[in-house]
């Protein structure tokens, strides 16, 4: 006997499709959302920890900074303190460069040079004098460029022929003007060509006389 199930299986076995269909669907769907819910929390803690990171980061270098300050303050410190210790021993040195300078005018002058007058104004010196000849102002100039540990770099500015007295008793000389750098006591014992460390403030010594060997003092 043949038996025909006329029951809708048809639409029974699509509804079933359908249900389980959406029941995957659903689970995918709550799948993800659990994969993303979890990854944007990793996301969202790895953020953190690197924010911290950098927090400390942040606070590091605010307290460099401040250190770097005051480094910085106190190098300023250490250079006014030197250049205070500096000047001291400036003017402690400078006191004696008026004996200095008068002891190797006399030294350094050679014979048939009469030095009428001198000006210091800071360490450099303008000289003016006689001589008997152009040699003899050559000496000179050779005299305080090498053979004086105190006096240094010479330069003539100005020299011409004249005379000296009247008369019968008038005599043919040579005048010059020069000008010549004198050195400080920690200048002394620096090597030849380097940069002597001459500051400015000592007072212009008054001006003087040196007469030398050779030749007479002007007559007014």
């Amino acid at each position: 006997m043949i038996r025909i199930n006329l029951l809708p299986h048809r639409e029974e076995k699509r509804k079933q499709k359908k249900t389980a269909f959406f029941a995957l669907l659903g689970l995918g769907a709550i799948a993800g959302a659990a994969i993303v819910l979890l990854v944007g929390a990793y996301n969202a803690r790895r953020i953190s920890i690197q924010n911290e990171r950098n927090q400390v980061i942040k606070t590091a270098i605010v307290a460099l900074d401040k250190k770097i300050a005051e480094i910085a303050t106190l190098k300023q410190e250490i250079e006014a303190l030197k250049a205070r210790q500096q000047a001291v021993e400036d003017l402690q040195g400078d006191r004696n460069q008026p004996v200095y300078l008068m002891d190797e005018l006399v030294k350094q002058t050679p014979a048939g040079v009469y030095l009428k007058a001198f000006k210091q104004e800071g360490q450099k010196v303008s000289v003016n004098g006689y001589a008997q000849s152009q040699e003899r102002v050559s000496e000179l100039l050779r005299n305080l460029a090498g053979a004086s540990p105190w006096l240094e770099r010479p330069d003539l500015i100005e020299v011409r022929s004249t005379g000296l007295g009247q008369g019968k008793t008038a005599k043919k000389v040579v005048e010059f003007n020069l000008t010549v750098n004198i050195k400080r006591p920690r200048d002394k014992d620096q090597p030849e060509g380097a940069k002597p460390g001459a500051k400015p403030g000592l007072k212009p010594a008054a001006v003087a006389s040196v007469p030398a060997t050779g030749l007479p003092p002007a007559k007014p």
